[in-house]
């Protein structure tokens, strides 16, 4: 899609027929062929395809952005990496608290403008930035939802097309999502993110920056006084947060390392480095195992976990904690543990089918298994419909398999965009 077809979408004609196609049901491919052919009689061919696009990235979108997405607007990119509305208000409602009303923030590399709704939202001026001028037009789309009079103007939204490196900041705050997607796929080494990791290091030494990462991060790479928070929601990972040491300095209690569960915001945090913090306790396994929550992993903090619990690890090195008593904390799933074997495919297999189990998930840390060909293997000349969990992992010098039940209600699971 080019701008001109974007801008023949925003008119009359694309109302009409974005809002037949969101009529029409889901549009499977038998679907879409259908209603492409007739509208193809009336309309350009380049318009119906745009117009087809738009209407299924809207029924995708409404999984991250509940019924806003049905007036959104996306491009196939900028949807997939768009920041959850969740996480995108907390982000920016930290941003705001630390800065004050109405202070200005640029949002550079801004996309479809997701994260530039969430910083005005929370009470800060927004000028956005993107190099694409189709992007930035989505982008101005989106600011300019529910705002009359303001035309289709990019100026009129805030937004501004041009290299993020060019900039003139001014004294503005800044934040920063750099794209971790090329050609070949997602994007892992920090350097080949674009703008690269040079020009993000650059940008958090200003006062007040706050750029958003992959949460594979290594902890050593933002400089000394960086804070670097990492976010789940409902239990998935989704971004690592790094915050300048001005910026940070005006949050709640200046950690250097956070874990944030969402929705519920609950948090845990450290002041310094995991190397400063003392080994947790290693031990045999108890009666309850705890699986913490990614972004406490990512963080380094399951130490806190250990301790909450009054626990012990099963291995130095791995992220399963174990207790002798159940202590509810949001920070991980927490599994009763009916037995402990060592890891023999055989074994499992004699005792599950004692059981009746006919349904086997498996979880595993630390071990050269594959969790798909190990549940096939315990399944094998099953009959029963009884579920199991097994855990695999390491304890001491060897293997061991734990068969658990879950004791923690699931995470909670609020309307998509709530």
């Amino acid at each position: 899609m080019d701008l001109a077809v974007f801008r023949a979408l925003q008119g009359s004609d694309g109302a009409t027929v974005l809002a037949e196609l969101a009529g029409a049901g889901p549009l499977d491919d038998a679907a879409a062929l259908r209603l492409g052919t007739r509208l193809r009689r009336e309309h350009p061919a380049e318009f119906v395809a745009a117009a087809l696009t738009q209407a299924r990235l809207r029924e995708r979108a409404v999984a991250k952005f509940g019924p806003a997405a049905a007036r959104m607007w996306f491009t196939p990119a900028g949807l997939e990496q768009a920041t959850h509305p969740v996480v995108a208000a907390h982000r920016a409602a930290r941003v705001a608290a630390a800065l004050g009303p109405g202070a200005p923030v640029f949002d550079l590399c801004c996309g479809i403008g997701t994260d530039s709704l969430a910083l005005r939202a929370a009470g800060l001026t927004v000028t956005a930035v993107d190099a694409d001028t189709l992007t930035a037009a989505v982008a101005a789309a989106n600011l300019t939802l529910g705002s009359p009079g303001t035309g289709d103007d990019i100026s009129t939204a805030g937004v501004v097309v041009g290299d993020v490196r060019e900039v003139d900041l001014g004294g503005a705050a800044v934040f920063v999502d750099p794209a971790r997607r090329a050609a070949r796929g997602r994007v892992f080494d920090p350097d080949a993110y674009s703008p690269p990791w040079s020009f993000v290091r650059e940008l958090l030494r200003r006062p007040a920056t706050v750029a958003k990462v992959a949460p594979g991060i290594p902890h050593n790479l933002p400089e000394p006084g960086v804070a670097i928070e990492w976010v789940s929601l409902r239990g998935e990972v989704k971004e690592a947060a790094l915050y300048s040491p001005g910026l940070a300095a005006g949050l709640a209690d200046g950690a250097r390392r956070r874990a944030t569960l969402l929705p519920g915001g609950q948090t845990l945090s450290a002041a310094g480095p995991d190397s400063e913090e003392e080994p947790p306790p290693v031990g045999d396994p108890g009666r309850f195992l705890y699986e913490p929550d990614g972004a406490v992993i990512r963080a380094h903090l399951v130490g806190a976990v250990v301790e909450a619990v009054d626990g012990r690890l099963l291995d130095p090195t791995i992220a399963y904690v174990t207790a002798d008593t159940h202590v509810p904390t949001p920070f991980a799933t927490a599994y009763e543990v009916t037995d402990v074997l060592p890891f023999s495919v055989s074994r499992l297999r004699a005792v599950l089918r004692e059981r009746g189990v006919g349904v086997v998930v498996v979880k595993k840390r630390g071990v050269d298994v594959l969790p798909e060909q190990l549940r096939r293997d315990l399944l094998r000349g099953a009959r029963g419909s009884a579920e199991a969990t097994v855990v695999v992992t390491r304890h001491g010098r060897g293997r061991i398999a734990l068969l658990v039940r879950p004791v923690s209600p699931p995470l909670s699971d609020p309307a998509p965009g709530a």
